[in-house]
């Protein structure tokens, strides 16, 4: 299987997510791929918008290698690892940094909504290793969400098992066996910009407040 591009993956995740229709649920959209297949989902069950803003804290020996990962609010270690306290301090305030410039570039003075109590929806346009998004769960975990539930089109299945050990719900309708990275299995995977970003946020936002 092969999704034409982000419209058709959202338009098959829609109603495989009916169950949360009904729900104070909230759409956590990884940007910038997860964005369009995250908007498409939140304008057709009247959902909220946000971003998920994480990004991974790479080894001091290879930047690839994630050692945990840092949001707008809290950041998440792997203590095996034994990395010097200093080299976290300061790739964690540099990392927050960007996030936050970023945030304020996609959502002006907007003010992340409360997910205490809510379900929230993590929504990308697939998952490779999956290393960083369970570091955002964990992290994500620690805001009180009633439930959290992640929605991608593809992921292989070694990741989609590790995923489901710490979510209330996984959907993913699509699990190859060969997996060549998220890309391959869509016949048009353009680049998402930063401009297509802000205006389907700004679209979202008008969607919410009528």
């Amino acid at each position: 299987m092969r999704f034409e591009n982000r419209q058709h993956a959202a338009l098959e995740l829609i109603p495989l997510l009916s169950q949360y229709k009904d729900d104070k649920s909230v759409v956590l959209a990884v940007p910038r791929g997860g964005v369009p297949i995250g908007a498409i989902i939140a304008k057709h069950y009247h959902f909220p918008l946000e971003l998920l803003m994480t990004k991974k804290i790479g080894h001091p020996s290879n930047p690839e290698f994630a050692i945990g990962a840092v949001s707008l609010e809290d950041y998440i270690i792997d203590e095996r690892q034994n990395i010097s306290k200093s080299y976290i301090e300061e790739n964690v305030k540099s990392i927050r940094k960007n996030l936050e410039e970023r945030y304020k570039q996609f959502m002006g003075d907007h003010k992340p909504i409360n997910l205490e109590n809510k379900t929230v929806i993590i929504v990308d346009d697939g998952i490779a290793t999956g290393n960083t998004i369970l570091s955002s769960i964990a992290m994500l975990r620690k805001k009180k969400p009633n439930k959290i539930v992640v929605a991608v089109p593809v992921a292989p299945p070694e990741t989609v098992r590790k995923i489901r050990n710490v979510v209330d719900d996984l959907i993913c309708p699509y699990t190859p066996e060969s997996f060549f990275g998220v890309g391959y299995h869509y016949l048009d995977f353009t680049e998402v910009s930063d401009d297509e970003v802000i205006q389907l946020i700004k679209e979202s936002s008008l969607e919410t407040t009528k």
